[in-house]
């Protein structure tokens, strides 16, 4: 059995997440559904290094899976885009150390957030950009960013369903960029919480709409409460970037 790495990116917008679900067409059923087809039959696990939500994108997701068959890995490459749909798409294939796990040999991710600065909605970006048609102070949202970067118990910025006791994680990097009349909200860390880029990203909207300080979000770290944190912004302006390996 030889073990292979794959970088992935595709369209969250018709997949109710990542993890197979029940009866729901998710990322990872289409992938498994290729690579039954590719090995006549037989099933075929895949592993990544994390789930994300319905709706959310993907432009560099990475999945490993292992298979009795030996091709190199450019055919990989090619057997799996033919058969898949148009909205998963294999970037790159690569053959991997049999102990490589692609989520637990992670060792950092980037996840990019798009908000719409428009004041009308665009028809051809609700899928891909929040809309939310306010106005923000650019300059106090970068400031709230400068909070939240290092290391932190992020209990309050992540769900209730987060099932993971230890909370803390260090953020090496947030920041926000303009760019075509969209804000791209930047977190690059070691490891993020369910559904913590999006209530990080709510949060930070709020002090941008003049609802809260930028110093405020200190004391939403230190209360380790989710109701003192702001809304979780939508799923659709959501975007895995990159994930890093040493």
């Amino acid at each position: 059995m030889q073990r292979y790495k794959c970088t992935i990116a595709y369209d969250g917008t018709l997949f109710a997440g990542y993890q197979v679900q029940p009866d729901k067409r998710t990322v990872q059923s289409e992938m498994e559904r290729v690579l039954q087809k590719l090995h006549k039959g037989q099933s075929i696990r895949i592993s990544a290094s994390g789930r994300t939500d319905a709706g959310v994108h993907a432009r560099g997701q990475v999945i490993h899976f292992d298979s009795p068959l030996s091709m190199p890995p450019q055919n990989w490459l090619k057997a799996l885009n033919s058969n898949l749909p148009g909205d998963i798409s294999v970037l790159k294939a690569e053959e991997a150390a049999p102990d490589f796990h692609a989520r637990f040999d992670a060792a950092g991710k980037e996840y990019r957030y798009v908000v719409s600065l428009g004041h009308v909605k665009d028809p051809f970006r609700r899928h891909y950009a929040y809309q939310p048609l306010s106005r923000f102070d650019l300059e106090a949202m970068r400031d709230a960013c400068t909070y939240i970067t290092g290391t932190h118990d992020f209990t309050s910025f992540c769900s209730a369903k987060t099932e993971v006791e230890d909370k803390v994680r260090t953020i090496t990097y947030a920041g926000i960029e303009e760019k075509d009349g969209e804000l791209i909200f930047r977190f690059v860390g070691s490891g993020f919480l369910y559904n913590m880029v999006r209530i990080l990203t709510g949060t930070i909207l709020e002090v941008g709409r003049g609802k809260r300080v930028p110093a405020e979000l200190v004391d939403i770290l230190e209360k380790r409460d989710r109701s003192s944190a702001g809304k979780t912004a939508p799923g659709h302006g959501l975007y895995l970037w990159e994930v890093f390996y040493q």
